[in-house]
């Protein structure tokens, strides 16, 4: 397959590892991303709680980042095509989509859509649909398979998020909430089940996977960061 590099080419680096030893994720295939691919305008980027920004996954991650693991795109996408028919995956366990953390590249993502056509992908984005195409492709990589949420930082932000009708959205919580609420304008947040159980994984529970979910999955701030992250949430829902 001819592939689409118009952003990403060179240096950027994708990793991904067969089976995840994460006990949250489970043992399905996850992907990371260059640094690069990251939102610059991210609340949680720079060292201010970004769960993959400490531990053993930001040790990896650097690496990644750094060209000392990893592929270039092309062969990436060879490995996703390569997964057998319905495989669940997880794209980004660190990164974000193929793009130059502002604009998302269209054409690189269609291509990452076109080789999960028969597995089940799903992935976060804090790529601001507000710039460039961001909302055309978000959306057109939901409406042809590949799961693309929405990262909110706040309930109230993920009520602006769920009126774009683009996509299903997922929002940060306090690190203590445990049980389901609501947003603002009323929408329904189900905690995430593999934070609140020790029996529920990404691979059993697959709600994330969901294009069309009536609920906004919420995660409690969490990792080595979480305190840095509790107080980015603090700041955003008083603004």
């Amino acid at each position: 397959m001819n592939y689409n590099l118009s952003i990403i080419g060179g240096a950027v680096r994708y990793h991904l590892t067969p089976v995840s030893a994460n006990v949250k994720t489970g043992p399905i295939p996850v992907s990371t991303s260059s640094a690069v691919t990251c939102n610059p305008d991210c609340p949680f980027n720079n060292g201010e709680g970004c769960y993959a920004g400490s531990g053993p996954l930001a040790l990896h991650w650097r690496k990644v980042t750094s060209g000392e693991r990893g592929d270039l795109f092309a062969d990436f996408l060879d490995k996703i095509e390569a997964l057998p028919p319905g495989q669940l995956w997880r794209h980004n366990q660190a990164g974000d989509l193929p793009g130059n953390g502002l604009e998302i590249d269209g054409g690189a993502l269609g291509d990452l859509v076109k080789v999960n056509k028969d597995k089940k992908g799903f992935t976060y984005t804090h790529y601001d649909p507000a710039i460039g195409d961001n909302a055309k492709y978000i959306k057109g990589a939901n409406d042809y398979g590949f799961t693309v949420n929405l990262s909110a930082n706040t309930p109230a932000h993920a009520d602006q998020l769920s009126a774009l009708n683009i996509g299903p959205v997922v929002t940060v919580l306090p690190g203590d909430q445990v049980e389901n609420s609501y947003t603002p304008a009323g929408r329904k947040i189900v905690v995430c089940p593999a934070t609140i159980r020790e029996d529920v994984s990404c691979a059993t529970c697959k709600l994330c996977a969901v294009v069309d979910r009536a609920v906004i999955v919420g995660f409690p701030v969490h990792g080595s960061g979480k305190k840095r992250a509790a107080r980015v949430f603090e700041i955003k829902s008083v603004n």
